[in-house]
């Protein structure tokens, strides 16, 4: 049998889509420090790592093609939900333990309120974002999709 993790380990930098795989979400999650990392990126789902600086955000986004699941694993965010940028009127503090369901033609927003940075992993359906992104950093991520 083929291995492609002991799911103890944090040893993936890199995209393992397309292959069976198994991980230890919450060690790869809390180990990660880049702003958005894809994991794992399938035909029709992706599983990005995402760590949120304390006070900075993911910023105001919608996806027009995609469903979009976040799980919050440690710190504190606010989550902004609702069909126009300008009305903004589902709002919910979250914490550790807190999963997020953000259905196609949402307009969303997630910031970190805490001090400590705000570690979470998200599922796209389908993918969002190409096999093996990794943005290091928000303005990264901005410069990636502008």
């Amino acid at each position: 049998m083929k291995s492609y993790c002991n799911t103890n380990c944090s040893c993936f930098n890199f995209d393992q889509g397309k292959h069976p795989f198994v991980t230890n979400l919450y060690n790869q999650t809390m180990q990660n420090d880049d702003f958005r990392k894809s994991l794992w990126t399938g035909c029709n789902l992706q599983l990005t790592l995402m760590t949120i600086a304390p006070h900075s955000e993911i910023g105001l986004e919608i996806h027009r093609e995609h469903d979009q699941f976040l799980y919050i694993e440690s710190g504190h965010g606010t989550v902004m939900m609702g069909d126009c940028k300008n009305c903004l009127d589902r709002q919910y503090h979250l914490s550790q333990g807190f999963g997020i369901f953000i259905p196609t033609n949402t307009w969303h927003n997630l910031i970190n309120v805490g001090n400590c940075e705000l570690k979470l992993f998200s599922i796209y359906a389908p993918p969002q974002h190409p096999f093996g992104t990794i943005h290091h950093t928000k303005c990264d991520a901005d410069r990636a999709e502008h």
